[in-house]
């Protein structure tokens, strides 16, 4: 499981026609700012935000574009236990045995840098395979 930034990249022309810039959005450049292994709980309330806004079939190779919201409310259920208990026999054992030890340091991060690249005016991807 992994979460990317992407940034869009603006190319600025000018025509000598006329003195105004013209801007379009090229490709984007993708930076990894996150990763996980085997988070049970973080993949499942991951996969409930991406049926909950319309998704249907299996939640995997799925890209979920995560909106300023979704950041905001995925910190108050980190900060509060509440990331949901999703079973699977890719997870291994339970995420929330020593979840702060393990987990909660980096989905904090996490949430840092996703809230710092969507106010920056980049896209925040979550994605995953199994």
């Amino acid at each position: 499981m992994y979460a990317s930034r992407k940034a869009k990249i603006i190319l600025v022309t000018s025509k000598k026609s006329n003195d105004k810039l013209n801007l379009s959005v090229g490709n984007t450049s993708v930076q990894e700012i996150a990763y996980w292994r085997k988070h049970n709980r973080l993949h499942g309330w991951m996969e409930e935000l991406w049926r909950k806004k319309g998704n249907e079939g299996e939640f995997n190779t799925e890209e979920l574009l995560l909106e300023l919201i979704d950041i905001v409310n995925l910190e108050k259920a980190i900060l509060k236990n509440e990331l949901p208990m999703t079973e699977g026999f890719f997870f291994g054992g339970d995420s929330y045995e020593d979840y702060e030890e393990h987990y909660m340091t980096d989905d904090l991060k996490f949430v840092k840098e996703a809230r710092q690249a969507i106010n920056e005016g980049d896209d925040v991807i979550y994605n995953s395979w199994w």
